[in-house]
């Protein structure tokens, strides 16, 4: 079956980079890659009446450089080959890119969005750029991974991807299929994180603990728990000891990725966004 991933770029090299991730990550599939690029005129406030017509100049002039600049990617994917089965489609609009994916995802039956971690227009001292923590945040319909800047796909290496759980809600089997298709992908085991905050598991967290071992199934995989250590550093020192290729969460409530992606926690552990994460719903 034909997947459909949507790829936001703003040609940046950060985002040049989630489109080489993606093709390699799905090179034996069939797929269709949606290249999003979205345009905006910025000396429009947001709460002014006036939006720019097509027609305008200023519009046209945005528009053309959004549609050559998504002409360059195709003409570079095809410049380097691949896999005969992957279709592209471009997609060039004026709006915000949290909006601009949610309209992409529902019109065209999106299954997973890839895009890098910041743009050409987010600040360098920022570890993931406004528009990635949107999606991440509030794009509830479809998983997301986002990826970091110079992270290339692990070829020749040992892969595993890194689950991080506190086992308090149940899992339903279809929120892991993306888990799981993505690990068998890369041909990694599971590596399921537990900070433990508590002496021990309530017997509420064992059944979960216990039907997500049922739902990894036949795929590699371990638990593993740390103490005395809060849930963002653990998670960092965790990914960064093993050597990791991918962290993987649900983010079951608001602002839950924001507390682990803080400004302070880098200055804390010194910690840099070394890999992917899969961000996935309920």
């Amino acid at each position: 079956m034909r997947k459909n991933i949507l790829i936001p770029t703003d040609f940046s090299k950060n985002s040049w980079n989630a489109l080489n991730y993606a093709l390699s990550l799905f090179k034996d599939d069939k797929c269709t890659f949606y290249l999003l690029n979205t345009f905006q005129l910025y000396y429009f406030t947001t709460d002014s009446l006036i939006v720019p017509e097509p027609g305008e100049p200023n519009y046209e002039k945005a528009k053309e450089q959004s549609e050559v600049g998504l002409e360059k990617i195709i003409d570079g994917i095809t410049s380097r080959g691949g896999n005969e089965e992957h279709n592209f489609e471009t997609i060039s609009t004026y709006n915000t890119v949290l909006e601009a994916v949610k309209t992409v995802i529902d019109k065209n039956e999106i299954e997973l969005v890839i895009m890098g971690t910041k743009g050409e227009n987010d600040p360098t001292n920022k570890l993931y750029g406004s528009n990635a923590v949107d999606v991440m945040e509030k794009v509830n319909n479809c998983p997301v991974i986002v990826i970091p800047e110079n992270v290339n796909y692990p070829e020749e290496k040992r892969k595993e991807v890194v689950f991080a759980t506190n086992f308090k809600t149940a899992y339903k089997r279809r929120e892991l299929e993306n888990l799981v298709d993505i690990a068998k992908k890369m041909k990694a085991a599971i590596r399921v994180l537990h900070i433990q905050e508590a002496d021990k598991l309530s017997r509420e967290q064992e059944g979960n603990k216990v039907d997500l071992q049922q739902y990894l199934g036949d795929v590699v995989h371990t638990f593993h728990t740390l103490t005395d250590i809060k849930v963002a550093p653990g998670i960092h020192s965790f990914i960064e000891s093993r050597d990791s290729d991918l962290l993987a969460l649900i983010n079951k409530k608001h602002n839950f990725l924001t507390s682990i992606f803080t400004k302070s926690l880098v200055k804390e552990i010194g910690f840099k966004p070394l890999v992917p994460v899969l961000v996935m719903h309920p």
